[in-house]
């Protein structure tokens, strides 16, 4: 049986993809499967928070909610998203 770490083995990783411009990032929509930059999805601000869809289908990418000291993220609209790392 493999050896399992707990979430805490997540810090290093994550602090380094959620850094620079994730707007650079391409995804995959996992409605239409079509991939592009995350700058080119529409977004609608006016919903109580942002609403992010795909510019080929109109699926909803992600959702990012802001309340009070809490960021509420959603991202399963995205199948993959790729990150350039800096060099």
């Amino acid at each position: 049986m493999s050896s399992h770490l707990d979430g805490n083995a997540l810090a290093g990783a994550l602090s380094d993809v959620f850094q620079g411009d994730v707007t650079a990032a391409s995804a995959r929509c996992a409605g239409c499967g079509a991939v592009s930059v995350l700058a080119e999805a529409m977004v609608y601000p006016d919903a109580p928070g942002l609403v992010v869809r795909c510019a080929s289908c109109d699926h909803v990418l992600a959702t990012i909610v802001e309340a009070g000291d809490r960021v509420f993220l959603s991202l399963s609209g995205m199948s993959t998203i790729e990150l350039r790392r800096r060099p």
